[in-house]
């Protein structure tokens, strides 16, 4: 009889070809002897990481992966590879290989402690980050302006590394780079959301696909829409809010298991 997956392990990548091989072999070997699936997502890769990831898969028959014909970016490939989930605890890494798979156990742990009904996310929190000097600077910045407006509570919501509920995520608003806001989204549904720190490591390969100026400016609309949802929230939608009293809600439908290399149309990427 097959187990029920405990976890879906979901890394988006866009020619990341060098990094995928070790991390999802490091990503097997953090979770040995659990029932889990790893999905990679390669968001318009054009540097072979298809072959890569078929090769993989011949090797891990717990990976599978989808290919959009096009790179919509980090958000919208995080959302085709939760959608493919069927765990009940997603965990999401960036596909470059700077978050050590060996931490993956520190986000789940969390969800096993007492009392933890409530809780909808595990945030890592990067511990001597591996970056230029000019990018920890901005970074650290842009983390004051978003506590000071979200008020979320969160040193680094940019980091990859987190372990969420899939029925949790599949309620927030849609979106795109959502990923850096789960913090103050998941808090505004009446979810729980704690911190853990996490070691962050060299890029295993490709370059970054924002510079520092790049990511400020697609961050200060996503900051504003994001404020402006915080602020027309209503009630806590999920039933385990404290406030709330319906207890009988269920989990959304898992899909059906993937089976091969999914190929992804545009047509069928998240709309927000």
């Amino acid at each position: 009889m097959t187990r029920p997956l405990d976890i879906s392990v979901v890394i988006p990548a866009r020619d990341e070809i060098a990094a995928l091989a070790p991390l999802i072999q490091g990503v097997g070997q953090a979770l040995a002897g659990r029932a889990f699936e790893v999905i990679v997502v390669d968001d318009g890769s054009t540097d072979g990481t298809p072959h890569a990831l078929g090769a993989l898969q011949a090797r891990h028959p717990w990976l599978f992966w989808a290919r959009n014909d096009t790179a919509w970016g980090q958000s919208a490939a995080i959302r085709r590879g939760v959608r493919m989930a069927r765990g009940a605890i997603v965990v999401t890494l960036d596909g470059d290989g700077q978050n050590p798979p060996d931490q993956i156990p520190a986000l789940l742990a969390p969800f096993a402690a007492a009392g933890s009904d409530a809780l909808g996310l595990v945030q890592g929190e990067r511990v001597g980050r591996r970056d230029t000097a000019l990018k920890r600077r901005a970074s650290r910045a842009a983390n004051a302006i978003r506590r000071a407006l979200l008020r979320d509570g969160v040193r680094d919501s940019g980091c990859g590394l987190k372990a969420f509920r899939r029925e949790a995520y599949l309620d927030l608003p849609w979106f795109d780079h959502i990923h850096r806001f789960m913090p103050a989204m998941m808090l505004r549904e009446g979810w729980h959301v704690v911190s853990v720190p996490v070691t962050h490591r060299d890029r295993q390969g490709g370059v970054s696909k924002y510079g520092v100026v790049g990511r400020g400016l697609v961050g200060i609309p996503d900051l504003l829409g994001a404020a402006w949802l915080i602020r027309r929230a209503g009630p806590p939608r999920h039933p385990r809010a404290p406030g709330q009293t319906d207890q009988a809600a269920t989990a959304a439908a898992r899909p059906a298991p993937p089976t091969g290399d999914l190929h992804v149309s545009s047509e069928s990427l998240p709309k927000a």
